[in-house]
């Protein structure tokens, strides 16, 4: 059932206007927000599943992305404290849930809105 299942939120800045270590600031900051609130279950860099030999940079994460697991009743207060948060960011948001997959990508406030109801949606069906 949704809402016994974790829901997996990967967020990805992308704006092409930052470069790596800006991206990395924004993924810093807002894992630290995340690691604060108790609605979340986890939160962690992702990992860079083929890192170029010899790499030490950034410890094997990739840039600019992070994943959060929150259960389906908290959902609703992380979509709030992201859209608060992200709220003019460029970013993309990949949704995972019982095996499914939704990919939104938002570059404005309103397209953000429409992404979290989107994955909402995606969620609940």
């Amino acid at each position: 059932m949704a809402d016994e299942c974790p829901i997996k939120l990967q967020i990805a800045f992308n704006d092409p206007v930052l470069d790596d270590e800006e991206r990395e600031g924004e993924v810093q900051k807002l894992l630290n927000e995340l690691k604060q609130l108790d609605e979340v279950e986890n939160v962690e860099r992702v990992r860079d599943p083929n890192p170029p030999e010899g790499n030490k940079a950034l410890g094997g994460f990739l840039v600019g992305m992070l994943m959060a697991e929150v259960k389906f009743a908290n959902l609703r207060k992380l979509f709030g404290f992201l859209h608060d948060r992200l709220s003019g960011k460029i970013i993309e948001l990949h949704v995972e849930v019982n095996g499914k997959k939704l990919r939104v990508k938002a570059r404005s406030q309103a397209e953000l809105a429409a992404a979290i109801a989107a994955a909402q949606q995606f969620i609940a069906a």
